[in-house]
């Protein structure tokens, strides 16, 4: 894996063919320095975003990218810092670019995230056939294919020459034992190379499951200063075996992830995954 930052030229959302991650922002929620933490997946033609937080937006047109521009979105779950910035998209989509982009969307979180979270902003604005406006007039939605055979029944789509799987993850509540018990939430094994954790709870099985079927290149981890709550923490993740903790990436950190880098390299992660760099996979 190779890092490009990307200095003072505009982001460019097709790559030579190679995968090329990019992260717009890896802060944790309430971080007042950082970005969301929402990454661009590249490949070729294709573009998908992981996550639209309300700070990613801004962040993208600071970076020359109009938002309406991806190809594709991707929604892990339904905090805000994942999904803040998702309305704006949507309105500039109809209203300005005239465009219906992609979100890819599993059919059992389809009604969660559009009656609890987006209906309120969106739906109302006009009235189609007598009625309001409902998901589908502001999104092309694909759907992933479950793959019963793989982890947590997952859901996987080809995106061009892009392959992602959805990897169901115990996030929330605090109180959930197991990803069956826990609200919708997902990590994403792309190209079966790398996976990205999204935001989740300790789960050393789950990493060394994928880890043990596709040998991953990369992991990108949220991780947190304390244990207990919502996230892996540091102390956590390391614990996992010393070669699969040399593959880690985190992300989604605090505001003084500084204070830890020696800690980090003392035990033994690849490091902090950085805002604004591409991290380019041969």
């Amino acid at each position: 894996m190779r890092h490009r930052p990307l200095k003072n030229q505009p982001l460019s959302l097709q790559t030579d063919g190679r995968l090329s991650l990019f992260p717009v922002g890896c802060g944790a929620a309430f971080s007042q320095t950082l970005g969301n933490n929402n990454w661009l997946v590249l490949k070729g033609e294709t573009s998908l975003l992981i996550d639209c937080g309300p700070k990613t937006p801004p962040r993208l047109r600071d970076c020359m990218v109009d938002p309406t521009d991806i190809g594709y979105f991707l929604v892990t779950h339904s905090h805000a810092d994942h999904i803040g910035g998702l309305e704006e998209v949507m309105l500039r989509s109809r209203y300005i670019a005239h465009k219906k982009p992609a979100l890819i969307l599993e059919d059992d979180y389809r009604d969660t995230l559009w009656h609890e979270s987006l209906r309120g902003g969106c739906a109302y604005n006009e009235v189609v056939d007598n009625r309001f406006l409902e998901l589908e007039d502001f999104w092309q939605i694909e759907r992933p294919c479950k793959r019963a055979d793989l982890p947590r029944n997952a859901g996987e789509l080809d995106l061009g020459t892009l392959n992602i799987k959805l990897i169901r993850t115990n996030h929330l509540p605090e109180q959930a034992r197991t990803w069956q018990e826990a609200a919708y939430s997902v990590g994403i094994l792309i190209d079966e190379r790398i996976f990205f954790s999204g935001d989740t709870k300790f789960d050393p099985e789950l990493l060394a499951e994928l880890d043990q079927r596709f040998d991953l290149e990369a992991i990108f981890h949220d991780a947190q200063g304390f244990t207990g709550g919502l996230h892996a923490s540091v102390e956590e993740l390391s614990s996992l075996d010393k070669g699969l903790r040399s593959r880690v990436w985190l992300m989604h950190y605090g505001d003084d992830w500084y204070k830890h880098t020696a800690m980090i390299e003392w035990a033994g992660f690849a490091g902090f995954a950085a805002e604004y760099t591409y991290l380019d996979f041969d």
